[in-house]
């Protein structure tokens, strides 16, 4: 089979084109995740506070916390994880206070997002970019 360069323009491009499906498909499966918590409902800002480093050195364990009154469930996004929902926290009335701190393993540089539950039933989200330098998913 002999290819003239318009054919091999035509598969590169298609090769390019071919690459950038998987990042559309993580970008709508971080907003799918949401969605589900939070059942399509609208959120705000206020009333919550996300910490996470701006660089992340190792992406093994990037430090992360969230403190959010009144909260009745908070669920952490990494949204450009194969699995963006990494962790939920589900706090009853005899919580002392609405917040919380662990460790995440981020695959590259992304936001994190927190959503929270409050007890009215309304949504709260705060987001920050983190930038890995070493992926902790094998990258």
């Amino acid at each position: 089979m002999n290819l003239s360069r318009r054919d091999a323009l035509v598969l590169a491009m298609g090769g390019v084109a071919a690459s950038m499906v998987p990042f559309a498909a993580m970008a709508s499966a971080a907003d799918d995740a949401i969605a589900a918590f939070t059942g399509g409902a609208e959120t705000s800002a206020d009333g919550i506070k996300l910490d996470a480093p701006e660089i992340a050195e190792n992406g093994n364990g990037v430090p992360v916390g969230v403190d959010a009154p009144g909260a009745v469930s908070i669920v952490i996004f990494a949204t450009g994880n194969p699995t963006p929902a990494v962790v939920t926290f589900n706090f009853g009335p005899a919580a002392g206070s609405q917040s919380a701190s662990t460790r995440i393993r981020l695959s590259k540089t992304q936001d994190v997002v927190a959503v929270a539950k409050m007890a009215d039933g309304s949504f709260k989200r705060a987001s920050a970019t983190v930038k890995v330098t070493i992926g902790g998913c094998g990258g």
